[in-house]
């Protein structure tokens, strides 16, 4: 089923890139600019689908990857696809484990046909092509389903970041020539580190292959904010207006509101569930932790202002006991805090584009928002993926 004029631009904010749009998929449409909960393993961790929905989010992204080693895409095709496996009527992106894979460190060997890996659960070896790759997503029945690629590291070699453009353009076009299902949309993704000349060289290659949806990859992996930005505001540009934008795996408030800025239509990432499991809230002052003493018997919500469940009905103090308990609530109503917050400020973003005011908006939420500090974001960027790839090592020699 091919689906006529996919993505249209509806508003835009006169002082920045900041866009609204609609794209089209099998299972609704999704209103842009958009941020997907990650449920990698065909759940947000702790939240239900009826939760989800309560919320107010619109398209979730699942990890081809994870569900490829388990349960295994033959469990999902029994079950008459993704969406009815997980009880989720509303679209899905997959990604196509570039990512993943990639912090696999020992356990992968990249040549220009696939890539070989040993499975982080119990060491079995596979090797996916880019035409496995879409097959694989095609049967799972995703709206949105992203091109195989080669993710390296944001500030790696040039030699490295060359070789995975390269192999990553190869890859585009023979999963383009894979794609047999015409009510999916295939995204293309573009690779190239903080090197310019590279992400150039990138964006113009993928872009030649007419894709109904563009990605941005391998950012956000360490490298500084400024980098970051820099990068996705130099490689814009080369990516057509009439076509979605996605940044892969950005998801911190001042992120969406940044990236929102610079033209991008589409994020997501894990950390919003992730922080909510470690105890820290998001408030429109910035993030609070709420194991912190302070809020053994502070009585009032995490933020007056927020109508999520959690604040509805429980108090700080409440929500600090459950922490220091260790009770499995407390992960829930954490995550249900954050999620809320964030799509609600997406719902917020929308809203100033469509009455002509983002930029008096991005002003004022930078104006009361504390950032979290940057070398510390950085060096928990490092010792998370390190942490992940040391462990599966380990596990496996």
């Amino acid at each position: 089923m091919r689906i006529a004029e996919p993505f249209k631009v509806t508003d835009t904010c006169s002082t920045t890139k900041a866009r609204l749009g609609q794209l089209k998929t099998l299972h609704g449409k999704i209103t842009t600019p958009i941020f997907f909960p990650v449920g990698s393993q065909a759940t947000v961790k702790s939240l239900s689908p009826q939760e989800l929905k309560e919320i107010g989010i619109e398209a979730i992204l699942c990890n081809t990857y994870h569900l490829y080693l388990r349960p295994g895409i033959e469990v999902i095709e029994k079950a008459g696809g993704l969406h009815n496996f997980m009880g989720w009527d509303k679209p899905i992106l997959t990604d196509s484990g570039g990512y993943q894979i990639f912090s696999l460190s020992s356990l992968r060997q990249i040549d220009s046909n696939g890539v070989r890996f040993r499975s982080h659960i119990d060491g079995s070896e596979h090797y996916i092509t880019p035409e496995y790759a879409v097959q694989l997503q095609e049967k799972m029945g995703a709206d949105i389903i992203m091109a195989l690629d080669v993710c390296p590291s944001s500030t790696g070699k040039k030699s490295d970041l060359t070789s995975a453009v390269e192999i990553t353009t190869e890859w585009a076009d023979r999963c383009i020539r894979a794609h047999t299902d015409s009510g999916q949309h295939l995204f293309g993704i573009i690779q190239g580190g903080v090197n310019q000349d590279l992400r150039k060289m990138s964006a113009e290659a993928i872009v030649s292959l007419n894709f109904p949806g563009y990605a941005i990859g391998g950012l956000s992996l360490g490298e500084k904010k400024s980098e970051m930005w820099g990068t996705v505001e130099h490689t814009v540009p080369f990516l057509p207006s009439d076509k979605p934008r996605y940044l892969m795996g950005v998801g911190s408030p001042e992120d969406i509101i940044e990236g929102i800025s610079k033209g991008i239509d589409i994020f997501d990432s894990a950390l919003p569930t992730r922080v909510a499991r470690n105890g820290a809230l998001y408030t429109h002052t910035g993030r609070i932790n709420i194991k912190k003493s302070k809020y053994k018997d502070d009585m009032q919500s995490i933020e007056e202002s927020c109508t999520c469940f959690t604040c509805r009905n429980f108090s700080l103090a409440y929500v600090h006991h459950l922490f220091k308990s260790e009770e499995l609530l407390a992960y829930r109503l954490a995550t249900i805090h954050n999620v809320f917050f964030i799509n609600s400020l997406i719902f917020e973003i929308r809203e100033s584009i469509k009455a002509g005011q983002f930029a008096d908006f991005r002003q004022e939420f930078f104006t009361n928002y504390q950032i979290t500090d940057e070398d510390r974001r950085i060096e928990q960027k490092f010792r998370s993926v390190e942490a992940k790839g040391k462990k599966v090592d380990q596990d496996f020699q």
